[in-house]
Formats: structure tokens, C-alpha cells, sequence
């Protein structure tokens, strides 16, 4: 008797797990699931053009700054129309520059440029330095391809 009611409970709950995860997952792919973003190396098919002068690219935060492992730099673009990155230029004030990939930003888009090693995506950069590059008190400079500061950021 004591084995049939355990049993029932274990069937029970396996069908109530079932059901529940199949709930969030229809749930999930109705409403939440995102469009895939095209990667770095399809960025010359979509031939998005550079910011103009007056596109709003900006340095939002340097976090972690005295720490390698932490080290991240958050750059958004609230532009109408995506934009290329590359040859855009991350530079501190003791010359340490970073030189951007071909990367795509969309409308409201963000890329953070980690100065430790790693492998890029489309939302996260690898400077691949051996030391810190940022300190507090520091500014920080976007610029374009063309060499205009677009953006600077004292670092806090």
C-alpha cells in the first residue's frame, strides 16, 4: 500500500514538472525570445554606416578600474540607425589605445571593452592586456575613425 502511494506521487510530480516547464517554455518563446543579432563578420554585409558627428556614441561607465580581472568600459550608442565600430579608438591618458573590430551597435546598443584576455562577441570586447589600464581620476576618450573625441569619461 505505503509503495503504490509513493509511487503515485512520484508519477504525480514528474507530470506537474512536465507541465510547468512546458508552460515557461511556450511562454518563453512566444514573448521573450529575442531576434538573433547578425556577428561581427556579417557587419560589411550589412553595410551600416559610421556615426555622423551629431550620433550620440558615449563612454557610460569604466567599472573595476585598477583591477584587471574587473576592468570594463561600457560603450552605448543611442543613435536611429546601427552603426560600425571599427577603427573607432578607446584611448586613456598615458596613450594605452584600443582599436575597435568591426562591430555592429543598433539603436540602444552596447559593447563593453574588457581589458582582460578573452574571446570577443557581439556584446563583449577583449583588450588582452597583461595590466590595468584605468585609474580613478583618469579620463577616458572615444574617438572616431576620423580622430574626433566624441566622448570622454573621468573615471570616479
Amino acid at each position: 500500500m505505503k509503495n503504490r502511494r509513493l509511487l503515485f506521487y512520484i508519477l504525480l510530480n514528474v507530470f506537474v514538472s512536465a507541465l510547468v516547464t512546458s508552460v515557461i517554455l511556450v511562454f518563453y518563446s512566444r514573448n521573450c525570445k529575442r531576434q538573433a543579432l547578425p556577428l561581427a563578420d556579417n557587419a560589411a554585409e550589412s553595410s551600416a554606416p559610421s556615426a555622423s558627428e551629431d550620433e550620440p556614441v558615449e563612454i557610460v561607465s569604466i567599472a573595476g578600474a585598477g583591477n584587471l580581472e574587473t576592468e570594463v568600459a561600457l560603450i552605448r550608442y543611442d543613435g536611429a540607425q546601427a552603426i560600425d565600430l571599427a577603427g573607432w579608438r578607446l584611448r586613456d591618458e598615458d596613450g594605452n589605445v584600443y582599436i575597435f573590430p568591426s562591430v555592429v551597435l543598433y539603436a540602444g546598443g552596447a559593447v563593453q571593452v574588457h581589458s582582460a584576455d578573452g574571446k570577443d562577441s557581439i556584446v563583449d570586447l577583449y583588450w588582452s592586456r597583461r595590466e590595468p589600464v584605468w585609474r580613478s581620476g583618469e579620463t577616458a576618450s572615444l574617438l572616431d575613425p576620423q580622430g574626433n573625441l566624441r566622448s570622454e569619461y573621468v573615471i570616479p
